[in-house]
């Protein structure tokens, strides 16, 4: 695995790593420009230097890949990591980093819009489709968003597994090709969508925690043949190189951020959906993931 993430070692050019009680350097998992991200983070920044007291300086930057994330708690480049639930769980495992706050977001349950660390993917045919089950698209096409994905690529693959539509010998990774015929990785659920919509696929994936609008334009028009869950949302990932007492103040400091006037903040560049924070560990937020991910047997892989 270490491998796989060697190449961002080459491309990540972070801050020198000074004491801790000096400074509080930030990653952001990129979603944006860099530029962009930077400068909508500096409300971010300044709040967080004033909830420390004032004597401690906070250095927010984004790095090139989310692998480059990874890197930068692992080699203690960054102190604290705003990421998605995958690129954490590699956090976890390679560089001793826990997860100490997952984001609770507004996301959709079935057709229930709720507040929650975590939430559900679909496989969904056209309404009008043959199929009633996934055992019968053997053969077929699919589109999936992404193969980075936790909701629309890693979890449905470990509930193939589950399903044992899929074998995983060891030391292998569960390859889709093996049960359909032709895989389309789209770039995103929207693609994906129209690629359904436009008869292009057989089957696709939707989530929880996508836009309202397509969430429930999709599952109007569309028929639930599985469901995989629960994921979890982002996290806050502490590298193993900020101890206390520092690490208990910035900790407390972000949980800040879930109070309703920051919101707005929060959600301008880190997600749409964010309500706020709350308290987890590694093993809570991330057991579901790391179960799929076992099922699956998928290592993380990244196009820099």
């Amino acid at each position: 695995m270490a491998g796989l993430l060697a190449a961002a070692l080459f491309v990540f050019v972070g801050p020198q790593k000074l004491p801790a009680e000096e400074r509080v350097v930030i990653a952001i998992q990129p979603t944006l420009s860099s530029d962009e991200m930077l400068t909508k983070s500096k409300p971010l920044q300044q709040f967080l230097e004033q909830s420390l007291g004032g004597k401690t300086k906070v250095e927010i930057y984004v790095p090139t890949s989310f692998a480059a994330v990874v890197e930068s708690l692992r080699f203690g480049h960054a102190h604290v990591a705003f990421m998605s639930a995958w690129p954490a769980q590699l956090a976890a495992q390679l560089g001793g980093a826990e997860v100490a706050l997952a984001e609770v977001r507004q996301v959709l349950h079935g057709k229930d819009k709720v507040e929650a660390p975590y939430y559900f993917s679909y496989w969904v045919v056209p309404s009008n489709s043959p199929h009633q089950s996934l055992h019968s698209l053997k053969g077929k096409t699919v589109c999936f968003p992404s193969p980075i994905s936790t909701s629309g690529y890693v979890a449905p693959m470990g509930r193939l597994a589950e399903l044992n539509l899929l074998q995983t010998p060891e030391g292998k990774e569960a390859d889709p090709k093996t049960f359909f015929k032709e895989v389309i990785f789209g770039g995103g659920y929207a693609q994906c969508w129209q690629a359904l919509k436009q008869g292009q696929v057989d089957v696709t994936i939707i989530a929880g925690d996508v836009p309202e609008k397509l969430y429930n334009e999709v599952l109007g028009s569309t028929r639930v043949l599985e469901q995989q869950g629960p994921i979890p949302s982002h996290a806050v990932v502490v590298s193993k190189e900020l101890k206390d007492p520092l690490r208990a103040k910035v900790i407390q400091a972000i949980e800040k951020l879930s109070q309703p006037e920051h919101r707005d903040m929060m959600r301008s560049f880190i997600s749409s959906l964010f309500v706020g924070f709350k308290p987890t560990t590694t093993a809570e937020h991330l057991g579901p993931l790391t179960r799929y991910l076992k099922l699956a047997r998928l290592k993380y892989t990244e196009r820099l």
